[in-house]
Formats: C-alpha cells, structure tokens, sequence
C-alpha cells in the first residue's frame, strides 16, 4: 500500500525502530533517523515533561541540520508514542508539547486513540497504533488511524501470541492502508518476508537494543548476545500484561515468575531483591535467535539495507542459504 508523505524517499529500508522503554532515547533515535530508519522513543522515558520538551527542541535541531548537510540523504522522520491509559498522568501535557513540536509521527498504545488522531491530524502529522489483535485493529481504524503496527508473536515487550503469518493475513482481509509488522525482525531477510504477507514497513526493537548508541546496560547488551530463544519467558506476572522477558535477569535478581500471584506481582513485595521491572527485569523478543553483535545503528542499517537487496533479487531458497552479513561466521 502507499505509504505515507512522510516516508516517501526518507528510508534507507522499509523500517520503523520500535520506542522501548528506558533504552530508546535521543541518541538511539537521531543515529535511527539519520541511517534512513524511523527512530521513535516513549514519551515517558523522558523523566518529566520538561525533559521531553528538551528532547524534542534537540532531535528536531539535530536532525533539521543533518538534513542541510546531507539533501540528498535518506532520513527518516522521527516519532514518539504516547501512552494514551487513563491512567497516564502525563498523558494531557505530553500530548501538548507533541502539538507544541508538530511531532510527525505518533504511535498509540494501551488505550483508545481517539484524542490524539484528531490532535495530531489537526497539524498534519500521522498516526499508527499498535495492535495485537483484529479486534483491536478495527478499534484502531474506527478512530481515524493512518496505519497499524501489528505487534505479532515472538516480539518483546507486551506482543500478542498470534502467528505474524495469520496475524497480518487477517488485517489484510478488511484493511488496506499502511500495515508495519513487528516480531523477531532482525535483517534484510525478514523484512522482504515481512512484505510478501502483505506488510509496508516492519517494526525493529530488540536488533537495536543491542548497538552502540542504545541507552541499554552494556549487561542487557550482552546477554542479548549470549542468549537464544530457549531464555527467554513469556508472563503476565510481572506487568501485569503478558510480555516476553529474559529469564537470566530475573534469576539474577532471583526472581521466580512461578512463584507470583497471577496477572501482577508487587515487585516491593518480593524478598530479597530491589529489582525494578524494566530497569533489572528485562524484556526481549526473539530476534535473540540470531543477535551476535552489538555495532553502532549505521552500520547495523548498512548490514540490513544490504540483506535486504540480496533478498529482492533472490527467491526464498536463495535467502535461507545465505549467510548473515556481519555475523561470527561470515
């Protein structure tokens, strides 16, 4: 499907950078932008809406003059998603300063999308919402959204458990705009996979987790790298909402998810640890499987544009034999 204005001609490969929690911050996102993907943050990772004011004035600036140095350059546009809970108490002047700054690009999570479709449409700006369900997605299309971002099976954080195979073959049955397809995303390989189910962009969070320019512990870094798929676990007895966690950092802090109440632990109440979740608890999507460095996000990008070329050339039995650009054993 067309995609959006705003990313037309301003993508080095058809992907947008997933905001996480406590590790997508400016540096993440702007080093994103400039390498042609979509880098977007939450707005909570700002500490306070002064904070977020001040990361929005810096990114727009330092993206605005690599966009003068470079005119010829593919970079993306960059985004931020709001929680939209009622529960958010941040959730009226954050979306405010998203007016203020004219932000481009805004993803909705965790409520009805309403209010901010119709404020962000008010300046010209775009919408997507994340979804796990085709369920939610009509919900999101009945409030105007211009795409959705369907959060599939094996992704990190809070993903749905259904098959991105059915998933986006489902949407596809009642909704012809602009579909991304998050989970497990790591190289060029899946990205034209993701295109032939009928996805425009992909969505890509725990690959860049693992980079330089990440705001993630150097340990969260390299736990990405050493683990596999078999680590990680997948819970609701930590947020509240099922969502896949590495298990080697809950039994550092000597956590034991089965021993929990159900739907959501309270973490104070736990022995013998001061573990927050996020922070010490971490979260990651089964992109592991084939994680094996953690490079700065250009060259990353680099790696992937170049993935994904082989692949538009090259029919599926071609791109299973070849190697993983960058890896150990290439």
């Amino acid at each position: 499907m067309p995609l959006p204005k705003i990313f037309q001609n301003a993508l080095s490969i058809p992907a947008i950078g997933s905001p996480m929690f406590l590790v997508s911050f400016p540096p993440l996102v702007t080093a994103q932008c400039k390498a042609g993907v979509v880098g977007t943050f939450p707005h909570v990772n700002a500490r306070t809406s002064e904070q977020f004011d001040t990361w929005l004035s810096l990114i727009e600036t330092e993206l605005a003059s690599e966009r003068t140095q470079k005119p010829f350059s593919a970079i993306a546009p960059h985004g931020v998603n709001l929680i939209v809970h009622r529960s958010n108490p941040r959730f009226d002047p954050d979306l405010e300063l998203v007016i203020k700054h004219r932000v481009p690009f805004v993803i909705t999570c965790l409520g009805h999308p309403g209010k901010v479709v119709e404020a962000v449409h008010g300046y010209g700006g775009v919408v997507f919402c994340d979804i796990t369900s085709a369920e939610h997605a009509r919900k999101s299309i009945d409030s105007g959204a211009d795409g959705l971002i369907c959060v599939g099976a094996g992704a990190g954080g809070h993903a749905s458990t259904q098959s991105a195979f059915s998933l986006v073959r489902e949407i596809r049955e009642f909704w012809d705009g602009c579909l991304v397809l998050g989970g497990g995303i790591n190289d060029g390989f899946q990205i034209r996979a993701a295109e032939s189910l009928g996805a425009d962009l992909v969505y890509m969070g725990t690959r860049f987790i693992a980079t330089q320019e990440s705001n993630a512990q150097q340990e969260f870094k390299q736990m990405l790298i050493d683990c596999d798929v078999s680590d990680l676990i997948y819970t609701d007895r930590l947020s509240g909402i099922h969502a896949n966690f590495l298990k080697p950092s809950l039994d550092k802090w000597g956590v034991d998810v089965y021993q929990l109440p159900p739907k959501k632990a309270d973490m104070s109440s736990l022995t013998d640890t001061n573990a927050k979740l996020w922070k010490d608890l971490w979260s990651a999507g089964q992109g592991i499987a084939t994680i094996h460095d953690a490079p700065c996000v250009s060259d990353l990008v680099a790696r992937i544009s170049n993935e994904y070329e082989i692949a538009c050339k090259m029919g599926p039995s071609h791109a299973i034999k070849q190697p993983a650009l960058g890896h150990a054993n290439s």
